[in-house]
């Protein structure tokens, strides 16, 4: 019997191409971990989004998740904001002390690598499995509720990669790595196109088209 599960394709065809996006993912549980992050970054460039555009960060468990995506929301922009302040040739607003001459291969180059947008949204990768104590329904949460509060806070597209798995099959199979003869599938692929889907959306959103 065929499962109900599972998000309908979007109604138009997106394009990944312009966007920007971070995963962020915890060390725990490493094997499921691993594919995790694999198929999502394949599900990225599928869609259109360039590597050098896919920026890949890892902290020690799922929660230290929240904590990391604001911090990489609001580091992105200063990156941004570092390119735009080179672009300008450095000018010095209301001082009269010129900028120094830089050397060949200095600074410049190093800006001219840096990224020029901010992130259009942040794919939160974790991997809960319940053990014998309340720990697992704490961070589940906890974490949970965190998230939600920084895509609200930030206004960029917080995707909910965590798994809460029940047992170590239940992870395995949700990231394609099943033990029996169905290997299950792997969720990174849904964050990716769910990724592309909302940072899409909220480029039109806030530029008032709808």
């Amino acid at each position: 019997m065929s499962s109900i599960k599972g998000p309908a394709p979007p109604p138009t065809k997106l394009d990944g191409s312009p966007l920007r996006v971070a995963i962020v993912h915890s060390r725990w549980n490493k094997e499921v971990i691993d594919a995790l992050v694999a198929g999502t970054i394949s599900k990225l460039k599928e869609q259109g989004v360039k590597e050098h555009n896919i920026i890949v960060q890892s902290v020690p468990g799922s929660f230290e998740l929240p904590l990391a995506c604001s911090k990489v929301i609001s580091g992105s922009h200063v990156q941004a904001g570092a390119t735009a302040t080179d672009l300008l040739g450095g000018l010095s607003f209301g001082t009269s002390t010129p900028r120094p001459a830089t050397p060949a291969g200095g600074s410049s180059a190093m800006f001219a690598n840096m990224p020029s947008q901010p992130f259009d949204a942040v794919i939160a990768i974790g991997v809960l499995i319940k053990g014998s104590t309340m720990h697992f329904e704490y961070i589940c949460e906890s974490v949970s509720h965190a998230l939600m509060r920084v895509q609200l806070d930030t206004g960029v597209p917080v995707i909910f990669g965590v798994l809460t798995a029940l047992t170590d099959d239940q992870a395995l199979e949700r990231a394609g790595l099943g033990r029996g003869a169905n290997k299950g599938h792997n969720h990174g692929e849904d964050w990716a196109s769910a990724a592309v889907e909302m940072a899409s959306h909220s480029r039109r959103w806030s530029e008032g088209k709808f």
